[in-house]
């Protein structure tokens, strides 16, 4: 109880600029649940996806495979589905392999959607802290003007002390949102690098398939 007093103490002395600061952090942290969530069930879709593609492609059983990724909504299936559909209907590697890359092209947008807006507003946190401090200042020196020279010090000591905690509440929120930015990106490009092992893998898997029937 005693960190969350000095908090609510710390939050209220802070000025007006600490509300928007709050509310842009929520919706920062909002966001980073979402995609967190988000791209934990893609991973672990595709994961478990591949486990039952990957032999039935290394046995050269395609038909198998084309209707297991057109029966699956994971997002491997999604990418896999086009280059075997493009395997059943023509034998040039060069065709299926663009074809799959230009689905890779639709899904990375998906997968990175509404993460840059936690960098946004990481930066929009840091940017009120540092607004609201000023204007605290300013506030706080027009005050001192009008004082008694006795009290100018004491009274211009506690109101920058106020001032400062907007620019600290910014950065409580803007860094955190910063690191999360950061995992998600991780994240991302960790589903990513597994999209195009796929699709590297099934594409070689095809090309020998096709030089042993030519043999």
């Amino acid at each position: 109880m005693g960190i969350i007093d000095a908090f609510m103490r710390f939050f209220q002395t802070g000025g007006a600029f600490m509300y928007p600061i709050l509310i842009v952090f929520a919706f920062g942290l909002a966001i980073v649940v979402e995609r967190w969530l988000k791209l934990n069930s893609i991973r672990n879709a595709n994961r478990e996806m591949w486990t039952k593609l990957h032999p039935v492609l290394t046995e050269g059983d395609f038909e198998t495979a084309r209707e297991m990724t057109e029966n699956n909504t994971s997002t491997i299936s999604h990418l896999l589905s086009v280059g075997l559909a493009r395997q059943g209907a023509v034998r040039r590697r060069e065709d299926i392999e663009i074809a799959m890359e230009e689905t890779m092209m639709e899904i990375i947008p998906q997968l990175q959607k509404r993460t840059p807006y936690v960098a946004l507003f990481s930066n929009i946190s840091t940017l009120l802290g540092l607004l609201g401090t000023i204007m605290g200042l300013i506030e706080a020196f027009t005050a001192v003007a009008n004082a008694n020279p006795a009290e100018k010090a004491d009274l211009l000591s506690a109101s920058i002390s106020v001032a400062m905690n907007t620019t600290a509440f910014g950065l409580m929120a803007g860094i955190p949102l910063l690191i999360f930015y950061v995992v998600l990106n991780s994240k991302t490009g960790e589903i990513v690098n597994s999209l195009e092992m796929a699709s590297v893998k099934t594409l070689s898997i095809i090309s020998m398939n096709s030089r042993r029937q030519e043999g």
